[in-house]
C-alpha cells in the first residue's frame, strides 16, 4: 500500500520542516512491514511538500504509526499534514481493486 502524505510549509520553515520531515521518515522506517520512504517538494510550488511511504499491507502502516518512537517523532509532523486521504492502493495490470464499502470479517 501507498501512503501520500502532503503537507503546506511556509518558506521561512522549510528548513526545521525539512528536519523534521527526514526524522519521521527515519522513524517510520525502522518499522515492521515499511518497504521504502521518499519525501519531496514541488517543483512549481516550493510551499507543497510530501512524504510518501510503502508498506507490506495497510495493517502494517496502522502499527507503525502506534508504536511509540513514531508516536514521539513522526506523528507530530503528520499531523500537519494537509486534511485529504492519503492511502491508495497499488494498481498492477490484472489484479482486483479494492470495493469502497463496509467489509466482512467472517
Amino acid at each position: 500500500m501507498l501512503v501520500v502524505t502532503r503537507f503546506r510549509v511556509e518558506e521561512s520553515d522549510a528548513a526545521a520542516f525539512r528536519l523534521a520531515l527526514e526524522d519521521a521518515r527515519a522513524a517510520l522506517a525502522d518499522r515492521p512491514g515499511h518497504l521504502s520512504g521518499t519525501a519531496g517538494r514541488n517543483l512549481d510550488d516550493p510551499t507543497l511538500w510530501t512524504l510518501v511511504t510503502v508498506w507490506e499491507h495497510v495493517g502494517a502502516y496502522r502499527r507503525a504509526l502506534s508504536a511509540y518512537d513514531v508516536k514521539m517523532r513522526a506523528v507530530p509532523l503528520l499531523s500537519r499534514a494537509i486534511d485529504e486521504p492519503s492511502a491508495y492502493e497499488p494498481v498492477e495490470p490484472g489484479t482486483d481493486l479494492n470495493r469502497a464499502g463496509a467489509r466482512s470479517i467472517g
